[in-house]
């Protein structure tokens, strides 16, 4: 069974609750605090431009080495599966 509700409880309840709201509402907008943020982004462009560069030797020596059979070992693909692993591409 129901029983019946006292409504000055509920209007006390909402009055307090309302004077904290407003409380709350007061104390933030009275904050002379800057929030926002500062971002350089010129450091993070700068380091995404350096492009290091290409070992042209290197390059042309694998070149000669796929091209002559010498790199179709099991040996030489099971190598390089273990280094892609171990230091990336």
């Amino acid at each position: 069974m129901i029983e019946k509700v006292d409504t000055s409880q509920i209007q006390g309840f909402l009055e307090k609750t309302s004077s904290r709201q407003q409380k709350s509402a007061a104390a933030l907008s009275g904050n002379g605090a800057d929030v926002s943020v500062q971002v350089d982004y010129a450091s993070f462009i700068d380091s995404a431009m350096q492009i290091p560069q290409t070992d042209t030797q290197a390059v042309e020596k694998a070149r000669q080495l796929l091209l002559s059979g010498q790199l179709e070992s099991t040996e030489i693909i099971r190598q390089t599966a273990e280094n892609i692993i171990t230091f990336g591409i």
